[in-house]
């Protein structure tokens, strides 16, 4: 078992790595105004608000699977529909200017579904920001080196967290659901190429986090960072 002092070590280097990932989502944005944002995996709406502002203030779209994190995010302003993102996504095509998933992908039981709906719902030249965790992390390929499943795919049971790591931030934890469990885990090249495929040029991919060093490190050197930012262009 981790002792309280590693616990909390472990959930700063993960806070702090989450916040820069964010702050890479919003430069990654860039100029706007858009007129048109749809977040998918919207949670409660307070990240798509955050969205929103760095986009110019468009009218703003969520999808959620959860009713009552929906409602929430509606009461922040936000289209919001309850819908499970394993299915045809609830807008027309080319409808959306951007389009973001921050740690959502990951969740998804088919990928190129995911995508094939981004690319569709997305005008010509819109504006796709997609957000996971990467598998070649340095933390992740310690514990594959270890034998232990990697961090990123401890998330795979509703049983209990943290299988196969013991060093696992959420290890023994129980509650989750299965749209929280993790299905795909992506490389840097694997996250590029996958975009590609689906008809969008990749812009940049952006890093943070690089446990147990500065998260800011990650900027450098994103084929081994905690989290990946993709900026993609729909180009057909």
């Amino acid at each position: 078992m981790k002792s309280v002092s590693a616990q909390r070590v472990f959930e700063r280097l993960y806070a702090d790595a989450d916040a820069l990932n964010r702050r890479n989502i919003l430069e990654l944005i860039g100029p706007g105004p858009y007129t048109s944002l749809c977040d998918l995996g919207c949670d409660d709406g307070s990240w798509t608000v955050e969205l929103a502002a760095a986009c110019g203030h468009p009218k703003t779209y969520g999808v959620e699977i959860i009713a009552s994190r929906a409602e929430i995010a509606r009461s922040r302003g936000i289209e919001v529909v309850v819908s499970d993102l394993a299915q045809r996504f609830p807008f027309p095509d080319g409808e959306m200017e951007v389009v973001h998933a921050n740690q959502v992908i990951e969740h998804v039981p088919d990928v190129d579904h995911f995508m094939s709906e981004i690319q569709r719902i997305l005008a010509i030249g819109g504006l796709a920001i997609i957000s996971t965790e990467n598998g070649s992390s340095w933390h992740n390929i310690f514990a594959a080196f270890m034998g232990w499943q990697i961090f990123s795919a401890t998330n795979i049971s509703t049983r209990t967290g943290g299988i196969g790591n013991p060093l696992a931030l959420h290890r023994g934890t129980t509650g989750a659901v299965d749209s929280w469990t993790h299905k795909t885990i992506f490389n840097f090249r694997g996250f590029r190429e996958l975009a590609e495929v689906h008809h969008m040029k990749v812009v940049d991919i952006a890093g943070a986090g690089y446990h147990p060093l500065p998260a800011t490190v990650g900027r450098f050197d994103p084929r081994h960072a905690h989290f990946l930012a993709l900026k993609a262009i729909k180009i057909a």
